[in-house]
């Protein structure tokens, strides 16, 4: 019998099939086979490049297939997408593929990383968990395009001069969340967003002087469980504070956030460092929720949350209108505004609206959900509290 053979029984016993009985009899014909080990490889390899076509990117597979199945299911996918890469730069299309963007070749780093684990399955277990992975990549839904390859050659594959600056506010960032003192972490943060929205504005400025015909881009930032609507509430307060939207898939467990480079790294940035102050301050008021004789409970978690991405969208708006009035009385007090390529507002309406126009395009049905689970008046109060104390930017705390 060929190995080709034995892979296409195996599949037609176990992958469109949801029943144990099913698998097992799949991964027994797999199991008895060795010669048949580089055919399941290969038709894995297919499945990956699969998932490619319909819109997907390592670092999303990656998540869903965490979400949905167990460690020895991602090991095997990261071993698959690396395999998948090789061959296709050794092939000859591949060859005259321009390189992936860089958020593609970045996450492609992450997933070798994944790969380098070892695996110790017997036989029959490795041939259940293909047959498990390969059921779950065969059903994944078309998503929109993101990261398009670059076109080689250019300033596209020259670094920004900027990245230095972003290297230093994820520095900054990172030490925020790791020291134990408040008021270093808000020192920090502090001067971590004074940068970003210099750096954001700078790269507006730039880009229309120079009559750039860049695009806005898009990425997608997972949204996991558990409280996930409070968590992409925030996502979508910090995306809108940088001139960005978000769209939020509930079912797979992202939201794509729209919006022009500089901006999709800040929101990135800042949402994860908010993220970790939250659950910070969260844990800090359970303790004084227990010490108080009160039990912790889901829906004061989940009315924290709530209510600590709502204050914190109302203080980002503020905090960002603030921040392109000043900039704009600066370009003003320097002669630009006499100078149409440097006058600010302008430069921002169009950009607001390309990212507008880009998400119609991307999402013509988008509808609104509401913020469930908000029940609990001291979670509310003592979630709104924590994000008046979170460090957002380097202006004062807006009143109550």
């Amino acid at each position: 019998m060929s190995t080709t053979s034995t892979v296409d029984r195996a599949f037609e016993a176990a992958l469109y099939a949801d029943t144990d009985a099913a698998l097992d009899t799949g991964a027994s014909l797999l199991a008895a086979d060795p010669a048949a080990d580089a055919e399941l490889a290969r038709r894995g390899r297919e499945f990956v490049a699969g998932a490619w076509r319909r819109g997907w990117q390592p670092a999303d597979v990656v998540r869903f297939v965490r979400r949905e199945l167990e460690d020895e299911h991602l090991r095997l996918l990261a071993r698959l997408v690396v395999e998948e890469q090789e061959h296709e730069q050794g092939s000859e299309a591949g060859k005259r593929q321009p390189p992936p963007g860089p958020r593609w070749a970045a996450q492609l780093d992450e997933v070798r990383e994944l790969a380098a684990h070892p695996t110790r399955a017997d036989r029959f277990s490795h041939a259940t968990a293909a047959l498990e992975l390969y059921r779950l990549l065969l059903r994944l839904p078309t998503l929109e395009p993101l990261d398009r390859p670059q076109a080689t050659g250019g300033a596209q594959n020259s670094p920004h001069p900027e990245s230095r600056m972003l290297s230093r506010i994820r520095a900054l960032l990172a030490k925020a969340e790791a020291t134990g003192f408040p008021e270093e972490a808000e020192a920090l943060s502090a001067k971590a967003q004074e940068l970003m929205a210099r750096h954001s504005i700078d790269e507006a400025l730039i880009a229309a002087r120079a009559h750039s015909k860049n695009a806005p881009g898009a990425c997608r930032i997972g949204v996991e469980p558990p409280y996930e609507t409070a968590k992409a509430v925030l996502l979508d307060a910090v995306a809108r504070a940088n001139r960005c939207e978000a769209v939020w898939n509930e079912d797979l467990g992202f939201s794509t956030v729209v919006g022009f480079e500089a901006d999709l790294e800040a929101v990135e940035l800042l949402h994860t460092s908010l993220l970790v102050q939250a659950t910070t301050a969260l844990t800090k008021a359970e303790a004084a929720q227990r010490k108080g004789g009160r039990k912790r409970t889901k829906t004061f978690r989940q009315s924290f949350l709530a209510a600590y991405a709502h204050r914190i969208g109302d203080r980002l708006a503020a905090v960002a209108e603030a921040q392109v009035a000043e900039a704009e009385a600066e370009s003003a007090g320097t002669g630009g505004a006499g100078a149409p390529e440097q006058d600010l507002l302008p430069v921002l309406a169009a950009r607001d609206v390309a990212v507008r126009e880009q998400v119609t395009r991307m999402f013509p049905d988008t509808v609104t959900t509401r913020v469930r689970g908000v029940s609990d008046l001291a979670g509310w109060q003592q979630g709104a509290e924590a994000a008046d104390r979170a460090q957002v930017g380097a202006r004062p705390r807006l009143p109550s």
